[in-house]
């Protein structure tokens, strides 16, 4: 009886191992396929700021959905979606540089990087935006390289 239910504990550890190893989806989005957890992509580089995004101001762009705060945000979006886009898919700056990592994001947590927008995680008293300011060069350039190995 004994070695039965170590055998069970083995396999429900193993069934357990497997599903945390699945890999997370190549862009950060919601279920729903909502970007940016429904924050305005524009606002970040119109206003410097994260502004939450209206659902009745929502665009559809590579079957993602993106919200904005402002009619005209939304017509800048669809003029150039691609510059609006955030790096790493959406993940954590800061994971992807440090650690090859999709790391979910605070979209209040963000940083504009010659003309492009980088996310970061941002709870349990981490800020890693604080600690990437510390050696972005790094950290950037390693999250460059990581994205390409974990973009596939």
């Amino acid at each position: 009886m004994k070695k039965s239910f170590i055998g069970f504990l083995s396999s429900l550890l193993l069934v357990a191992m497997s599903a945390m190893a699945q890999q997370k989806p190549r862009l950060n989005v919601s279920k729903t396929g909502l970007a940016i957890e429904g924050y305005d992509p524009v606002a970040y580089f119109t206003e410097n700021k994260a502004i939450e995004g209206k659902k009745s101001l929502s665009t559809t762009y590579q079957g993602i959905t993106y919200r904005f705060s402002s009619a005209g945000n939304k017509a800048v979006f669809a003029a150039h979606p691609e510059q609006y886009q955030p790096q790493y898919g959406g993940w954590c700056a800061y994971a992807m540089g440090a650690k090859g990592e999709k790391v979910e994001i605070d979209p209040e947590t963000f940083k504009i990087i010659n003309g492009k927008l980088y996310l970061f995680y941002n709870k349990f008293l981490n800020n890693t935006l604080k600690t990437w300011n510390k050696d972005e060069t790094r950290l950037k350039a390693a999250a460059d390289q990581n994205w390409t190995k974990v973009s596939q």
